[in-house]
């Protein structure tokens, strides 16, 4: 069972869900929400019905080309949760509890806070996540910080500029990009890890990878966070070595790898075949012990320039994972092809499309203009929290 809550309020998404479930274009109502439960078997998709129809809430059915149905509801998030605590029969009751869960989490997102390498996280305010790209070759900054010392040079910038997190790669992840071997991809890292921690001990730092063994490498040496970009796709034994040490992941969605993924990438519904990845390898992750997970949505992996800006559009469609969002959009190449800019040209929309990505529930902003980024955050948090001084 997958639930998702979904803002009906865009016409256009309202309509699509009124087509695919049969219901009149002429019942739209801008605020109204839905609760979609998919990938139902039809036995407990029909019980499931029953019970909350005799309740008097009336429930939308749609049957999936693979014969399991989706059921739609349509109200508040206060509906949502009085349907969930209505649904007593006992078989029912734990499928009850999930959804619980879900709505309740929808609802209380800002209230979640993680605690990493003892920096606090709360989630009613944005962070920045300083990109420091450790390779030859990345699409923005491709060469910049490939050799140690200006590696770590540039990480201890962003540190003391205010950077909450470094995300640091050793494996250039840009369209067409060719996989490395572990052994390269750590002898890119390692020494600087190992320096920063050295000289800023409490430096959150993250380890951009896809393998298990360069994992394992950079969570011994004091990185406090993995953030594959694969979701475990490439290696899910990755799994194991998070948490393992105890540590925090970042899971993406991507469609294919880097070397295919813009090789003509489509969706038929782009925000819920994202959203069913995540939330499949978000609960693999937390069945796994794993205690802190950030979710992505991929933009700009393996998406057209249309399925980015829906992603955008619609990222509050992703609260109801139950995991803070954390958003990488910075100079990716759907903002140059809209506004016909060269890479070095793409920070000022960047941060307009980081600072509406913040009014949809991002919370961490991954990003290579880091002093943009403060400023960013540091309105958002004044707006959003007015405690905070």
């Amino acid at each position: 069972m997958i639930a998702q809550i979904i803002n009906l309020s865009p016409k256009d998404v309202f309509k699509y869900y009124a087509l695919k479930y049969g219901i009149s274009e002429g019942s739209y109502s801008y605020g109204r929400f839905g609760l979609e439960i998919r990938q139902l078997f039809p036995d407990l998709a029909e019980s499931l019905s029953n019970e909350i129809s005799k309740k008097g809430w009336k429930v939308f059915s749609f049957k999936d080309a693979d014969e399991k149905i989706s059921l739609l509801l349509i109200g508040s998030i206060r509906r949502f949760k009085a349907i969930a605590e209505g649904i007593t029969k006992d078989s029912l009751r734990a499928y009850a509890i999930k959804l619980f869960n879900i709505i309740n989490f929808f609802e209380t997102y800002e209230l979640t806070s993680y605690n990493i390498n003892n920096k606090h996280f709360e989630f009613n305010q944005a962070y920045i996540m300083g990109i420091l790209n450790v390779t030859p070759d990345s699409f923005s900054d491709g060469g910049k910080y490939f050799s140690i010392s200006k590696a770590i040079e540039g990480a201890l910038r962003m540190i003391d500029r205010g950077a909450d997190i470094i995300d640091i790669g050793g494996e250039s992840t840009r369209p067409g990009a060719e996989e490395i071997d572990e052994e390269t991809e750590i002898k890119r890292v390692l020494p600087v890890i190992k320096e920063v921690i050295q000289l800023r001990p409490d430096a959150v730092l993250s380890i951009d990878t896809r393998k298990k063994a360069v994992a394992d490498i950079a969570l011994k040496e004091g990185a406090a966070i993995v953030n594959d970009i694969s979701g475990f796709s490439h290696d899910t034994e990755i799994i194991e070595s998070i948490a393992n040490h105890n540590a925090t992941v970042v899971i993406m969605h991507m469609k294919g790898t880097p070397k295919n993924m813009q090789n003509h990438p489509e969706y038929d519904n782009v925000v819920e075949e994202v959203y069913d990845f995540l939330f499949s390898q978000s609960r693999k992750a937390a069945k796994a012990g794993i205690n802190n997970i950030f979710i992505d949505p991929g933009i700009g992996f393996g998406k057209r320039p249309e399925d980015n800006y829906d992603l955008l559009r619609r990222l509050d469609d992703f609260k109801s994972l139950s995991y803070p969002i954390l958003l990488g959009v910075s100079r990716k190449s759907f903002i140059g092809k809209a506004l016909n800019l060269e890479v070095d040209e793409r920070d000022i929309p960047t941060s307009m499309i980081e600072s509406y990505s913040l009014s949809k529930g991002a919370r961490v902003l991954r990003t290579h203009n880091v002093s943009y980024g403060i400023k960013l955050r540091e309105v958002f948090n004044k707006i959003n929290n007015a405690a905070i001084e």
